[in-house]
């Protein structure tokens, strides 16, 4: 019985990427991308490359804990680069990779989405409690 390559075992595996069952890898990339943070930070740098301190400003209802979380895990799952310039001070821009483009894409309809759709959200919230 011949045995698989790895490069063989990694391509079956590929396949097999099925995010309902817990042990698959997409279900935890999921879990990454479907926080807001992620979406906003996406959506923002969709408009080209930002600096923190930009971001920061577009992004003001994020705490610099969950906005630096956030870019850390968006770099190491490739969707963005962050390039380290040596200026005084210390010049740190964030842009996106193809990769995090073409999820920017599908962000930015989400939240374009539920800003076009609020109202109609916030009624069936005022009914759904008026019922209970």
């Amino acid at each position: 019985m011949a045995t698989a390559t790895a490069a063989a075992r990694r391509a079956e595996a590929k396949i097999e990427y099925d995010a309902f069952v817990a042990a698959c890898p997409s279900q935890k990339l999921l879990g990454r991308i479907s926080d807001k943070w992620v979406a906003l930070i996406l959506v923002a740098l969709g408009e080209g490359s930002l600096r923190y301190s930009e971001l920061s400003r577009r992004i003001p209802s994020a705490s610099q804990k969950m906005l630096t979380q956030s870019l850390r895990s968006l770099e190491r799952d490739g969707l963005l680069t962050r390039t380290v310039t040596a200026d005084v001070p210390v010049r740190v821009d964030y842009e996106l990779t193809s990769l995090g483009m073409s999820l920017r894409e599908l962000m930015a309809q989400i939240k374009s989405w539920a800003e076009q759709h609020m109202d109609e959200v916030e009624r069936a919230r005022e009914a759904h409690a008026a019922l209970a």
